[in-house]
């Protein structure tokens, strides 16, 4: 059993980007079908790798449904034991499969940042010839 350090160092994709993709953009049917196509324990430390990123929680959740506690476990010690229980609670299910189904609305402030002010003194040339003459002198 890893540690959570061992665990967030070493944390690596198990199946192909590709197939992440696919799984990520399937409907509910064909991601069962995806998911059946990975090995059980494969299926486990994928889980555990979609679990630690919030925008694919939800597939976390449906992989993990099709793993065994002990194949989480095994491969995530408590916090797989934790997404084994998530996985089979009724809410859990009846979560929206698209990533942008929860998110709250971004707002956006319709006042100044901040009021720039004006410079008082700005320079002019004979400030700048009395520079120039100071640094020659």
């Amino acid at each position: 059993m890893f540690s959570s350090r061992d665990a967030f160092e070493n944390d690596f994709c198990p199946v192909r980007d590709e197939l992440l993709g696919e799984m990520y953009r399937a409907s509910e049917h064909g991601l069962r079908q995806l998911v059946d196509s990975v090995s059980p324990d494969v299926r486990a430390m994928l889980a555990l790798f979609c679990y630690r990123r919030s925008h694919l929680y939800s597939l976390a959740l449906t992989i993990a449904a099709s793993c065994s506690e002990q194949e989480l476990v095994q491969v995530g010690g408590r916090v797989g034991s934790t997404l084994y229980g998530l996985s089979r609670e009724p809410a859990a299910r009846t979560t929206p499969s698209s990533a942008y189904g929860n998110r709250k609305p971004i707002t956006l402030s319709t006042k100044p940042l901040s009021a720039v002010t004006p410079m008082e003194d700005e320079p002019d040339d004979e400030d700048f010839a009395d520079f120039a003459r100071a640094i020659t002198a």
